[in-house]
């Protein structure tokens, strides 16, 4: 129920804000451990083990690149096969109609294109790319500093573990140098 209520009244979550990257690590495996799923952590510089500890999975994008990669393969093989042995077959020097050698560079570089395309555009779609706006840029502090020198916790509103107030209570608890709302 809390997360059409949230919805409704226009809170995207609850934004807390560090000085320090250990500080937004510890803050960000004791929200995990508290039973947040629904989090992200925004910093200026990569930051070993936040993924883990936000609770970052593995994303689809490697099985998508395998299956264009494969894709591509296929299509190469079976366009200059189609080619040579079934629409324009000619007998070249002598050598058989299939002749899979000279197909290697065409079949190569359609799995390359294929996969590199399918990387690309599984990427963008599984990040919900493009966004032009998202709500945190409503935090002026996030505006200013989030890609300067200071580390952001958010926990998101539809998290069913989401409480305005408990959530708030515990992001104090965590030391840090601001806790915002972050309205929709």
């Amino acid at each position: 129920m809390a997360d059409s209520f949230w919805d409704r009244h226009g809170l995207y979550g609850v934004m807390a804000e560090f000085a320090e990257p250990e500080e937004l690590l510890a803050a960000a495996e004791k929200a995990y451990g508290f039973g947040y799923r629904k989090m992200d952590a925004y910093t200026p510089l990569p930051i070993e083990g936040l993924s883990d500890a936000i609770g970052f999975t593995r994303t689809f994008v490697s099985t998508f690149v395998l299956i264009g990669g494969s894709l591509g393969c296929m299509g190469g093989f079976g366009l200059l096969y189609w080619i040579t042995k079934i629409a324009y077959a000619h007998n070249v020097a002598g050598r058989p109609f299939n002749s899979w050698p000279a197909y290697i560079p065409v079949t190569f570089e359609c799995t390359v294109l294929l996969a590199s395309l399918t990387a690309v555009i599984g990427m963008f779609a599984l990040n919900g790319l493009p966004q032009p706006y998202h709500p945190v840029f409503n935090n002026p502090e996030f505006s200013a500093r989030a890609s300067i020198d200071r580390f952001f916790l958010c926990i998101e509103a539809t998290d069913p573990s989401f409480d305005l107030v408990k959530t708030k209570a515990f992001l104090a608890e965590q030391n840090p140098l601001e806790v915002a709302e972050i309205e929709k």
